[in-house]
């Protein structure tokens, strides 16, 4: 999207989105010591950073589809361009019950949904060449739709638009166009900056849903307020709205987008009959045998809490039960996977909202530990400090990225970096290089000295037997270079739940936990 004229005003990009607790952005006032929570060294408490039961865990399909959405945003951006081009007509569906169909959809939007030979070119080239790319797209937008129409019904826009998004970056927030535009809507960094998108070295709100898809309403409605048409408001959101009005002057005054088309930018010229067709496609996706999976997650199933203090992702991902993948996805918006503290700003985490619970209920020991960790590290930049331990690992049966990933807590998009993966497919015996995250380096706060009471040593490596009031937590914090990850690898556990007399492996070693 590119930078609209100086008669647009600036306006606010403040949001709230209700939840069943309440107003999304409210910070969550709880203060609790460290007492309270139990972390002394001399108490400990059952519930101490403990894992709140998940209703349940995003599932590798989702992954999946996070992980290649870049991809998606190449693949739709190619189509957008092309369908500016077609002219064949592939005869996907007969021309009458195409007409029928437009029809019903031009009765219940205010776009101006009408047949001609250039959209049904569009739909058949998308039903034959895009089918797969549509069906990923409808597992995805069940993620984001529903914050999108709650936005898009809040300003009274049509809620249609939701569309647009799927156009502009195949529903990935990371997205960013050869020109510089990012995020689900495709924010030029000076047009973000006037709808109050915060962008600096560490935060750039145009990744950040809920912030861009408001700024986002707010554009799209002057637009609408300028051109009066719908259909020309979004090529004004594509292209710029000098770039309408020339094409309009060039036309020789026609005010149709049709009939301006051919004056438009290339990209332009096929944005909204790129538009149409997603749409249509959408609703009549039983019809052409489209078929959506269970994304299996929802934006609604999370919510937000104000950070008071600089904390990074992978503190949080040790202190809370949240993953890398996840937290990444939850928030696009930090560029250096740090939420910093700044004077006169307001940064907010987002979390399952089964996670967030955790966060919350121990959060003031969960500042003071990360504030620790910060002190005693080098730089307070993890992301900026090169791992260095490198390896090699063979795929096994049963591996796909996300559990690799998950194993060694780094990122899909690292593993897929670093071997140069276009896609997630994976074949047993592969090789790919991983740099594991050194979590000793600059994530592990100062231990308490392990209690020799309830350690012993097997084989010449240690395990752990589980006392009454031992979480996983409490565990991971008396041995060096011990997480809750490592712990649920190492002995295979799924859950959160210990029995008093289990013997945990604290060693990724041939000796098996017993008592599970």
């Amino acid at each position: 999207m590119y930078l609209k004229n100086s008669t647009l005003a600036l306006l606010s990009a403040l949001l709230y989105i209700s939840v069943a607790s309440g107003q999304e952005g409210a910070a969550v006032q709880i203060e609790t010591s460290l007492t309270e929570v139990g972390i002394t060294e001399t108490k400990e408490k059952e519930d101490v950073f403990q894992d709140l039961p998940l209703a349940s865990k995003w599932d590798s399909l989702w992954l999946v589809e996070v992980a290649s959405r870049q991809d998606m945003f190449r693949e739709m951006h190619d189509a957008v361009i092309t369908s500016s081009d077609t002219e064949e007509e592939f005869m996907q569906i007969d021309t009458e019950v195409l007409k029928a169909r437009l029809a019903a959809l031009d009765s219940k939007t205010p776009f101006n949904i009408s047949y001609n030979p250039s959209l049904e070119s569009v739909i058949n080239s998308f039903l034959k060449n895009k089918k797969q790319l549509i069906e990923r797209m409808l597992t995805v937008s069940e993620f984001y739709f529903p914050l999108f129409e709650q936005e898009l019904d809040a300003h009274d826009l049509p809620l249609e638009i939701k569309y647009l998004a799927i156009v502009e970056s195949a529903l990935n927030p990371r997205a960013r166009s050869r020109v510089g535009a990012k995020g689900l809507w495709q924010f030029m960094y000076g047009t973000g900056k006037m709808y109050d998108l915060d962008v600096s070295s560490y935060v750039d709100e145009r990744n950040d849903p809920v912030a861009s898809t408001k700024a986002a309403c707010l554009y799209l409605k002057k637009l609408h307020e300028i051109f009066g048409d719908w259909d020309l408001a979004l090529a004004a959101y594509n292209s710029g709205p000098g770039n309408v009005n020339k094409a309009i002057r060039r036309s020789g005054g026609y005010e149709n987008y049709w009939n301006i088309r051919r004056n438009l930018p290339r990209e332009t010229a096929g944005y909204l009959p790129a538009f149409l067709a997603t749409m249509y496609l959408f609703e009549y996706a039983d019809e052409h045998g489209i078929v959506k999976k269970d994304a299996g997650r929802f934006y609604q199933e999370t919510d937000t809490v104000l950070v008071k203090n600089m904390i990074t992702f992978d503190q949080i991902t040790n202190f809370v039960p949240v993953t890398m993948d996840d937290l990444k996805l939850l928030n696009p918006s930090y560029k250096l996977n740090i939420i910093p503290r700044v004077e006169g700003k307001k940064y907010y985490l987002r979390l399952p909202v089964s996670a967030l619970g955790t966060f919350v209920a121990n959060e003031k020991a969960i500042y003071d530990l990360a504030k620790e960790q910060l002190a005693n590290n080098e730089t307070p930049l993890p992301e900026m400090v090169k791992a260095q331990q490198k390896i090699r690992y063979r795929v096994r049966s049963g591996d796909y990225l996300g559990k690799i990933a998950e194993r060694y807590r780094v990122g899909v998009s690292d593993i897929k970096r670093w071997n140069g993966l276009r896609s997630n497919m994976l074949r047993v015996g592969q090789r790919l290089t991983i740099y594991p995250r050194n979590s000793v380096a600059y994530a592990t706060p100062k231990k308490s000295k392990p209690s020799t009471q309830n350690t012993q040593t097997t084989s010449g490596s240690k395990v752990h037997t589980v006392r009454k009031g031992d979480s996983l937590w409490t565990i991971a914090r008396k041995y060096p270079g011990v997480t809750i990850e490592k712990l649920k690898i190492w002995n295979g556990i799924s859950g959160t739940r210990l029995m008093p007399g289990t013997k945990l492996k604290l060693c990724d070693c041939s000796i098996s936990a017993s008592g599970q």
